[in-house]
């Protein structure tokens, strides 16, 4: 049986590392949605169609693509830090869970 204090410390933890997953949620957002700006931007510029243009075509997809790549490129580093902190809470958590699974064997 998990007791009180244990149970705490692993809501705590699990709460972590739910915010770090939506922070890193949060970039993933910013990053689609500049990157669909740029494209939009650079769209209306080489069409003059004005509001009728013609929906997504796979140009704007790849220029799309190729900007989500140069915006995730600028914020590796953001995005490597939140990534490997994930991966220590994870592992952290499975552990935690383990010790726990191991002392109830032993009662």
């Amino acid at each position: 049986m998990i007791e009180p204090q244990d149970r705490h410390l692993l809501a705590r933890m699990e709460a972590t590392q739910a915010e770090t997953q939506r922070r890193l949620g949060v970039i993933e957002r910013q990053i689609a949605s500049r990157a669909e700006r740029l494209t939009t931007t650079d769209r209306a510029k080489r069409r003059q169609h004005g509001r009728s243009a013609s929906s997504w075509t796979n140009a704007d997809e790849r220029l799309f693509r190729q900007h989500v790549a140069e915006l995730a490129l600028a914020r590796r580093g953001e995005i490597d830090a939140l990534t490997r902190k994930l991966d220590r809470q994870e592992t952290a958590i499975a552990e935690f869970r383990a010790r726990q699974r191991a002392s109830d064997a032993l009662r």
